[in-house]
C-alpha cells in the first residue's frame, strides 16, 4: 500500500522541480533581458552625454576664441582713438573691461565703432577762415612765376639767336601758369592742417593768382 503514494509522491516531486526549474529558467531570462535593456539604455545615456560634453567644449572653445576676439579689436579701436586724439588721449587712461550687465553681440557694436572712426578720419576741406591765405598763395605763386618771366625775356633781350626767341615766349608761359604754382604752397597748408585741397580752396587760388596775372601784365612796361 505504501509503493503507490511514494511513487505518486516522488512523481509529484518531479512535476513541482520541473515547473521550479522552469519558473527559475523564465526569471533568469527576464533578468538577463532586463539588464541588456539597462546596459544598452546606460550605453545610450553615456553617448549622449559624451556627445553633450564635446558640444560644450566645442562651444566654450568658440566662445573663447570671439572673446579673444572681440578683445583684440577693441584694444585695436581703442588704440586707433588715442592715436587720434594724439596728447589730450593720456586722460582716458587704459581700455575699459566689459560691462557685467552688457547683454547682445558686440560685434556690431564694434563695427559701429569702427565706422565712425574711418568718417571721423577723412580729413575735411579747409575752413573759410584760411581763405586770406590761400589768397597770399595765389597771389605769391603769381608774383614768383612773373618775376621768373621777366628774368627770361631779359636773358632774351641780352641774347641773340634762337635764344632771343625762345626766351620771351619760354617767360610768357611761366608768367601765364602763375596762378597754379600757388597751388603747391596751399597743398602745404592743407597738409599741415590735414585737410583735402577741395574745389573751393583751389579755385580761392587760381582766382587771387589770375587776377594777379592779370594786374601784373597790365601795368608791366611796354
Amino acid at each position: 500500500m505504501n509503493e503507490p503514494v511514494a511513487s505518486e509522491t516522488y512523481a509529484a516531486q518531479i512535476r513541482r522541480l520541473a515547473e521550479l526549474t522552469s519558473r527559475v529558467a523564465a526569471q533568469r531570462e527576464e533578468a538577463h533581458t532586463w539588464y541588456a535593456q539597462q546596459c544598452a539604455a546606460a550605453d545610450r545615456a553615456v553617448a549622449e552625454a559624451t556627445a553633450q560634453v564635446r558640444r560644450a567644449e566645442a562651444e566654450a572653445a568658440e566662445a573663447r576664441e570671439r572673446v579673444e576676439r572681440v578683445d583684440a579689436e577693441a584694444a585695436h579701436l581703442w588704440q586707433e582713438l588715442r592715436t587720434r586724439l594724439g596728447a589730450s588721449a593720456r586722460r582716458l587712461g587704459d581700455p575699459p573691461g566689459p560691462a557685467r550687465d552688457a547683454s547682445g553681440d558686440p560685434v556690431p557694436l564694434l563695427h559701429g565703432v569702427r565706422e565712425l572712426l574711418d568718417r571721423t578720419r577723412q580729413p575735411g576741406e579747409l575752413p573759410g577762415s584760411l581763405n586770406p591765405l590761400l589768397v597770399l598763395c595765389g597771389v605769391g605763386g603769381a608774383v614768383v612765376a612773373y618775376v621768373l618771366g621777366v628774368g627770361a625775356r631779359a636773358v632774351g633781350a641780352g641774347s641773340g639767336g634762337d635764344l632771343a626767341v625762345g626766351m620771351p615766349v619760354l617767360g610768357l608761359v611761366v608768367t601765364l601758369l602763375g596762378p597754379l604754382v600757388g597751388l603747391a604752397p596751399a597743398r602745404l597748408l592743407a597738409d599741415r592742417r590735414h585737410a583735402v585741397l577741395g574745389p573751393r580752396p583751389i579755385t580761392v587760388v587760381l582766382t587771387a593768382g589770375l587776377v594777379t596775372t592779370v594786374l601784373l601784365l597790365a601795368l608791366a612796361p611796354r
